[in-house]
C-alpha cells in the first residue's frame, strides 16, 4: 500500500448544487476514513483548498478513489506520492477505570 497526498483546488464560488453535495461528500469521506483509505482530510481557512491523504495500491487507484467523491467534478486535483505520512494518534474515546 502506498500513501498519496491530493492537493485539491476548489472553485472560487460555490453554487447551490455544490452546497447541496457537501453532506454527501462528508459522509463519503467519513466512510473512507473508517475503512482506513482516507487518513486525513483538511480544508484551508479560506475554503479554496482541500488536502487529502489516502492509502492506495497505485496512483491510478488513488485517482479512482478521488473520482468517487461527490464533489469531484468541482475539483482540480494534483496527486503526490508520499514516502510516508505520519499523524499523531489521538484517542477518540477515553476509558476511565474509576
Amino acid at each position: 500500500m502506498s500513501h498519496f497526498m491530493a492537493d485539491i483546488t476548489l472553485p472560487r464560488h460555490f453554487d447551490e448544487e455544490f452546497i447541496s453535495l457537501i453532506p454527501s461528500q462528508r459522509a463519503h469521506v467519513n466512510a473512507l476514513a473508517e475503512r482506513g483509505t482516507v487518513t486525513s482530510y483538511s480544508l484551508s481557512l479560506d475554503r479554496s483548498r482541500l488536502w487529502v491523504t489516502l492509502d492506495a495500491a497505485s496512483e491510478q487507484e488513488a485517482m479512482e478513489i478521488m473520482y468517487t467523491f461527490p464533489l469531484f467534478r468541482y475539483f482540480q486535483v494534483r496527486l503526490y506520492p508520499l514516502t510516508f505520512h505520519h499523524m499523531s494518534m489521538m484517542s477518540l474515546i477515553k476509558v476511565s477505570l474509576n
